[in-house]
């Protein structure tokens, strides 16, 4: 099916489309040693740990949300959850727009964040979820009915006027008219937060505030309120950590040479994954939270790892890189509108074989793998 040639866009507004902000994180104590972020030639084969696949869930901010939103979807028969902060949809940027042309980035700057400002209407999911299923039909996808059996986290903060509650609240509308029963669907839109993941940490920004690092203290563990959700067995977080942090050599799990994404992944490794089988959650960082943009922030300290290291849950940290060049991508988002996408006027952002959806899935199934085998 023929798509727009997106690069016929003004610079100016390609530019602006990378604006979209992103996470970090909350400070919970810890004694686990941090990773710096490491050079490619540093960086080990990801080793197997036997992980239980079968439980894995996704999250994210923003760019990640977004990302979380569309792996959740696409590869709905391994994912049973996705925990969603200022993030919309699946395939929000196809809509609206019909053959034969779809424009993407536009829909990505204006239906997909901010739609009151832009003077557009947000995203209408039973058109995205028509979309799912067409693409479930030709099998790009996995099957939609999965998405009955997923919980979804949702999250909107009232100070927020970058991704707004419009957007957010489709991504529940979305996952209704997909059969997932209610009550495996969270949405919190009362706190008066702007754009960030939110701690509890007073060395973070104030909860109201849009501003890098994008981590609000509000007072809030979201990571512990995500995972509590998606895993509602949950143990009390750790206090002291137990686990390992590893860098991993992502470059393996990369299929092309437009994938924006860096050499080097990284996950947090409880104890007790060294010997029994673990279950495993997908953390994907937004625009602005790149190794070369924090450090190693983001994968120390978002909260995620106290609450992994008492519940044997792995960790997992993909990283995009940000890319001056082609692909178009200086602030190291996720893809969600097509910058990837080696043929433009057939972007394959959004399907199980996408660029970046499928080197993750490569990281996935290594987690699942034998222990101790290396790729």
């Amino acid at each position: 099916m023929p798509y727009p040639h997106l690069t016929a866009l003004p610079t100016a507004l390609l530019a602006a489309s990378l604006l979209i902000l992103a996470p970090a994180s909350t400070h919970a104590a810890t004694t686990a040693k941090a990773v710096k972020p490491a050079a490619t030639k540093d960086a080990p084969a990801l080793p197997g740990y036997q992980a239980d696949l079968s439980q894995t869930t996704v999250s994210g901010l923003s760019s990640g949300g977004f990302m979380a939103a569309q792996f959740a979807v696409a590869y709905s028969a391994t994912v049973a959850g996705a925990g969603i902060i200022a993030g919309g949809p699946y395939f929000c940027s196809g809509q609206p727009g019909r053959f034969p042309y779809i424009p993407y980035l536009t829909n990505a700057l204006t239906t997909c964040m901010n739609p009151g400002s832009a003077q557009v209407a947000p995203p209408v999911a039973s058109e995205l979820l028509r979309a799912a299923n067409d693409f479930a039909r030709e099998r790009l996808i996995d099957d939609t009915a999965n998405l009955k059996r997923q919980r979804v986290y949702l999250f909107s903060g009232t100070k927020d006027q970058t991704v707004t509650r419009p957007v957010v609240e489709q991504v529940g509308k979305f996952y209704q008219l997909a059969g997932t029963p209610a009550a495996q669907i969270r949405f919190v839109d009362t706190l008066g937060a702007g754009h960030a993941i939110l701690t509890d940490s007073n060395q973070d920004k104030p909860c109201a505030v849009t501003e890098s690092p994008f981590i609000n203290d509000c007072d809030y563990v979201q990571a512990r309120d995500i995972l509590q959700h998606l895993y509602p067995d949950l143990q009390p977080s750790s206090t002291t950590l137990t686990g390992k942090l590893i860098a991993f050599n992502q470059r393996s799990f990369i299929q092309n040479a437009y994938s924006s994404m860096n050499n080097t992944g990284y996950a947090y490794i409880p104890k007790a994954c060294d010997s029994e089988s673990c279950r495993v959650h997908v953390v994907f960082h937004g625009c602005l939270q790149t190794t070369q943009a924090i450090g190693d922030r983001f994968y120390t300290s978002t909260g995620y790892n106290q609450v992994a290291d008492a519940n044997k849950i792995i960790v997992l940290y993909p990283q995009a890189e940000p890319s001056p060049v082609y692909p178009y991508n200086p602030k190291g988002c996720w893809d969600f509108w097509g910058y990837t996408s080696i043929n433009p006027i057939d972007p394959d952002f959004y399907r199980k074989s996408g660029t970046q959806m499928e080197a993750v899935k490569g990281m996935l199934d290594r987690l699942g793998s034998a222990r101790n085998s290396r790729r």
